[in-house]
């Protein structure tokens, strides 16, 4: 099985979620940390639309200035853009496999995409 993981290194979560995703062996995965490579903003669309939630929802809000940009209240393409420009504004783990995306917050939602 495929999967793709949106990481940051110094999260615990992420690498937490990594761990799990790599103790598999069944797993063909690919890790892209998204603050030396975000995703695109079309990408981001994608991620969220397949999660089943809305942009805002995949917001980061602690250590960033969103709430004070709007963005948990703004429209979707605000909410992306500023992602797209600002990565770290991104709620990680991210987790992609052929069942779907996830915000993998707590670690074990990753199991439910495997």
């Amino acid at each position: 099985m495929k999967a793709t993981i949106w990481h940051n290194p110094k999260c615990g979560t992420s690498r937490k979620v990594l761990a799990i995703l790599q103790e598999r062996p069944e797993v063909d995965l690919t890790v892209v940390e998204y603050l030396k490579a975000p995703p695109t903003r079309a990408k981001l669309a994608q991620l969220y639309a397949d999660a089943g939630i809305k942009p805002a929802e995949g917001l980061r809000l602690r250590g960033t200035d969103a709430a004070e940009r709007g963005l948990p209240d703004a429209d979707d393409g605000t909410v992306l853009d500023a992602m797209a420009s600002d990565p770290i504004l991104i709620n990680r783990p991210l987790v992609e496999t052929e069942k779907g995306v996830a915000i993998c917050r707590p670690q074990d939602e990753v199991l439910k995409l495997l």
